[in-house]
C-alpha cells in the first residue's frame, strides 16, 4: 500500500493502524537525531528501570522516554526543574497517537543547573545525616599502610609520596583511576570496595587510611567527584577517608562526607601520616625526661635513707638490746601467770559445781511445780465461770437465727411471692395485673399470673400506672406488713 495517495475517489482508505505506522516511520526518518534544550518535568521512574518524563519550555512540551539500559549509564540523573540539554530521535506512540522523544543522552545545561541539582542532593544527604561530624571516623595515629586512589600520571601522586616518603616511610598502595570524565566515578567506587575487601593479613595488606585525590579543575571536571553514588560509597565505607579533590577553595560532594577534607593532596599525607623525626624527637626528650626525674628519685630516697640511718644506734646490737629486756622480762613471768590463771578458775569450776547440787535442783523443780499447779487452778476456776455464760449467750443467738430464717414463717401457713426474675414482693401495690409471680409455701412453690380482682382491687387497677407504681413510702397503710 503506498504512502503518498493523493486522496483521489478511488484510492483503497487507511486504516488507523496503517496511518500510526506510516506517521512513526516519517517522524524516525525526518527526526531521527535530535538535540533539545527543555526543562524536566513530571519525572516518573518505573518498576522496569524505564525513566518517563516530560521536557517544556514557556510555550510547548513534549513526552519523553529513557530506556533502562540507557538510565543506568547517564551521569545525570533527571529531576524535575533541572534544565538539560538532550539528545535522541523522535517517535510515535501509535496506541495513543502521540510523538515522544527516546533520549540517548542527557546533560544539565550549564553550571547553574550543575550546582542547583547538587544543591538539592546536598539537602537530601544533609537530612540523612551523612554529614554530620559524630558519625565521623578517627585517623589512625600511626598508619602502617595507606592506600593513595588518584590518577598514576601527574603531579598529584609525586607530591603525595615525595610528602609521605619525608614524614613518615610507610608502605603506600596506589590505586590508578581516571580523575576526570563520566569514568571517573565509577573507577573510584571500584578503588574504594576493592581497598574494603583486602585482608589485614594478606600478601596485599589491607590499608589503614585512604587518600582520594585530584589537582585543580573548573565545576565540570571535578563534578565526577560529586556523584551520588561515590559520595554514598564513601559515608558507608569502614575505613577512614581523607578527600583532597581540587584546591582549597574547591568543595565537592566526598569532601563533605568524608572523614577529613584536605585542601590540597599534600596537606592530606601530612593529615595521613605523623612526622618521623617529630616522634624520635619526642621519644629522645621524653627518655631524657625519665633520665632526670630517675635520677632525683633515687637521690630523694638516697638523702631520706641518710636521715633515717642518723636516727639509728650506731651498733645494729644496741637497737635489739630493749626489745630482748622486754622479751626476757616477759618470758620469767609468764610460768606464774598461767598458775594463777589456772587457780582463778578452778575456783570458779568448782563455785558452779555448788550450784548444781541435787538438793538445789530438787527446790527449783518443786518451786516450778507449786506454780504450774496455781495457774491450773486459776484456769480451771476461769473457764467454770465462763462457760455457761457463753453457753446461754449461744443458746440466744440460735434462738434469733431460728426466728429470722425467711422459711420458718412458711411452716405457719404464709406463703412468700416472688417475681418472675426472682425479685421478693413487698406488698399489693407491686404488683400489676398480668403479672407473673412464683408463690413459695413451705412443700414447694407454684407459678400464677395476678388478674382483677374485688372491687377495690379493681379500684387499685383503674389508677395511673404511675401511681401504681410508686414508692413503698406511698403504698396505702392497710397493706400487710413485711414478716422478714
Amino acid at each position: 500500500m503506498s504512502g503518498n495517495r493523493d486522496g483521489g475517489a478511488n484510492d483503497a482508505p487507511w486504516s488507523v493502524s496503517e496511518l500510526s505506522f506510516a506517521l512513526k516511520r516519517t517522524l524516525e526518518d525526518r527526526f531521527g537525531f535530535v538535540r533539545l534544550r527543555a526543562e524536566v518535568s513530571k519525572v516518573n521512574r518505573h518498576s522496569s528501570g524505564h525513566v518517563y518524563l516530560t521536557l517544556k519550555d514557556e510555550r510547548a512540551a513534549i513526552d519523553g522516554v529513557i530506556w533502562k539500559g540507557v538510565a543506568a549509564r547517564l551521569p545525570t540523573r533527571p529531576e524535575t526543574g533541572l534544565e538539560v540539554i538532550v539528545t535522541g530521535k523522535i517517535t510515535s506512540y501509535p496506541a495513543r497517537s502521540s510523538y515522544q522523544i527516546v533520549i540517548d543522552t542527557l546533560e544539565p545545561a550549564g553550571v547553574g543547573a550543575l550546582l542547583a541539582q547538587l544543591e538539592r542532593l546536598k539537602e537530601t544527604m544533609r537530612a540523612e545525616g551523612l554529614f554530620a561530624p559524630e558519625r565521623k571516623r578517627p585517623l589512625p595515629a600511626y598508619p602502617r599502610t595507606i592506600g593513595v586512589i588518584t590518577s598514576p600520571t601527574g603531579a598529584v601522586i609525586r607530591d603525595i609520596l615525595h610528602r609521605l616518603s619525608e614524614r613518615w616511610p610507610c608502605r603506600v598502595l596506589v590505586w590508578p583511576v581516571v580523575v576526570q570524565g563520566e569514568a571517573a566515578s565509577g573507577q573510584v567506587i571500584r578503588a574504594l570496595k576493592g581497598f574494603a575487601a583486602l585482608s589485614a593479613e594478606g600478601p596485599v595488606p589491607r590499608p589503614d587510611v585512604v587518600i582520594v585525590a585530584r589537582g585543580g579543575g573548573s565545576v565540570e571536571d571535578l563534578w565526577p567527584f560529586n556523584d551520588e553514588a561515590l559520595a554514598r560509597t564513601v559515608a558507608a565505607l569502614d575505613l577512614p577517608v581523607i578527600s583532597a579533590i581540587g584546591h582549597e577553595t574547591d568543595t565537592t560532594l566526598i569532601d563533605l562526607v568524608a572523614d577529613r577534607r584536605a585542601p590540597t593532596p599534600t596537606a592530606a599525607a601530612e593529615m595521613a601520616a605523623p612526622v618521623l623525626s617529630e616522634l624520635r624527637a619526642f621519644v629522645d626528650e621524653q627518655g631524657r625526661r625519665l633520665t632526670l626525674a630517675s635520677g632525683r628519685m633515687i637521690e630523694e630516697r638516697r638523702t631520706r635513707l641518710r636521715a633515717a640511718a642518723r636516727g639509728l644506734p650506731s651498733r645494729p646490737e644496741d637497737l635489739l638490746a630493749l626489745p630482748g629486756q622486754r622479751l626476757d622480762l616477759a618470758t620469767s613471768r609468764l610460768g606464774a601467770s598461767l598458775q594463777r590463771n589456772v587457780s582463778v578458775h578452778e575456783r570458779a569450776l568448782a563455785g558452779a559445781g555448788a550450784r548444781l547440787s541435787s538438793a538445789a535442783l530438787l527446790r527449783s523443780l518443786a518451786a516450778r511445780r507449786e506454780r504450774v499447779d496455781e495457774l491450773h487452778a486459776r484456769l480451771t476456776s476461769g473457764l467454770t465461770r465462763t462457760l455457761p455464760r457463753e453457753s446461754e449467750r449461744l443458746s440466744r443467738l440460735s434462738r434469733l437465727l431460728l426466728s429470722l430464717n425467711p422459711d420458718s414463717p412458711l411452716q405457719r401457713g404464709f406463703a412468700r411471692v416472688h417475681r418472675s426474675d426472682g425479685a421478693l414482693v413487698h406488698g399489693a401495690g407491686d404488683l400489676s395485673d398480668g403479672d407473673a409471680v412464683r408463690l413459695v409455701f413451705a412443700d414447694g412453690q407454684h407459678e400464677a399470673l395476678i388478674g382483677s380482682g374485688t372491687k377495690g382491687e379493681k379500684a387499685a387497677a383503674d389508677k395511673p400506672a404511675a401511681a401504681r407504681k410508686a414508692p413503698r413510702a406511698a403504698a396505702p397503710s392497710s397493706r400487710q406488713g413485711d414478716l422478714f
